[in-house]
């Protein structure tokens, strides 16, 4: 158990709306976003040893022992055929009933000053129910997407260290079962415009302009996250020292959890955030990370 310093939503700095860009609002290549954050400190506990007691029905994640056969994650063809695969045939092999994965997008953080993508120190939701059934329309054809939407469909994020383990900004998620509704909020995910033809938003990123963070000019909305309110009941977990050898799945969203009408006691989401372990060394690598965006189908 350690303590460590959690960014959140700060609630006096937003305004409740649905409006675009009066709603609050985050790049997706950031820094930029239209609400103010807010530091609070909590316990952080390591459940190193104790990775079965949680899974992403209970809690909302879950770690594995599953080495990758990518380790470089530098050509973004082996990534989509190679890693996309492994990927696929880990989660039929761990979630029982899988009908059929489609991989969304995904994300390789480097802490190097060149990187598009810095691991994000903020709690965050990755999908709100809205933004998953959108991704649903949007990815597959409409006859089949109709028929997929009737039965049980999940949003997961694949998560896993990349050369070292993740000493450096480790990844914390916060149990399922110690949030509320109330916790969140719905915010407007923004993504520079591009060719009307273009639909693929999968390693794109490109490194935004500081200067213009404040600036929507050039972006659209294309997705929406939810922010986390502080509360004194969350209770923070993570995996000390991951390495890439381990992976998480973080769930963001299950149309058969308790909060959309499901089984009672089943998560519906899983608030995360890389946060500064005060227990690193100081001449720990940076931190490397991919995550694999994929909705899970269920028979």
């Amino acid at each position: 158990m350690t303590a460590a310093t959690f960014k959140y939503i700060d609630p006096a700095s937003y305004v409740k709306s649905d409006v675009p860009f009066v709603k609050p609002w985050g790049k997706v290549d950031g820094p930029g976003y239209s609400f103010k954050l807010t530091d609070r400190e909590r316990s952080v506990e390591d459940i190193r040893g104790r990775e079965r007691e949680y899974n992403i029905d209970n809690s909302g994640f879950a770690v594995y022992k599953s080495p990758a056969q990518e380790k470089a994650f530098t050509d973004d063809a082996k990534v989509r055929d190679g890693y996309y695969a492994e990927v696929e045939a880990l989660l039929r092999q761990k979630l029982p009933g899988v009908k059929k994965v489609v991989f969304f997008d995904h994300t390789i953080r480097r802490r190097e000053k060149a990187s598009p993508r810095q691991p994000v120190q903020q709690v965050h939701v990755d999908q709100t129910p809205r933004a998953a059934e959108i991704r649903v329309r949007r990815h597959l054809p409409a006859d089949e997407a109709e028929e997929l939407l009737k039965g049980r469909y999940q949003i997961v994020n694949i998560w896993r260290p990349i050369a070292n383990p993740a000493s450096d900004f480790p990844l914390a998620v916060v149990d399922y079962r110690s949030t509320k509704p109330e916790d969140l909020v719905k915010v407007d995910l923004l993504y520079p415009k591009r060719e009307a033809t273009d639909d693929d938003d999968r390693g794109k990123e490109v490194l935004p302009d500081p200067s213009s963070a404040t600036s929507t000019e050039g972006y659209e909305v294309k997705g929406e996250t939810f922010a986390v309110q502080p509360s004194e009941n969350h209770k923070f977990l993570y995996m000390k020292d991951m390495t890439p050898e381990e992976v998480m799945f973080i769930k963001c969203f299950d149309s058969f959890s308790e909060v959309n009408g499901g089984k009672k006691g089943v998560a519906a989401y899983t608030p995360h955030t890389a946060f500064v372990d005060p227990q690193t060394p100081a001449d720990a690598p940076g931190r490397q990370s991919i995550e694999v965006r994929a909705l899970i189908f269920y028979e």
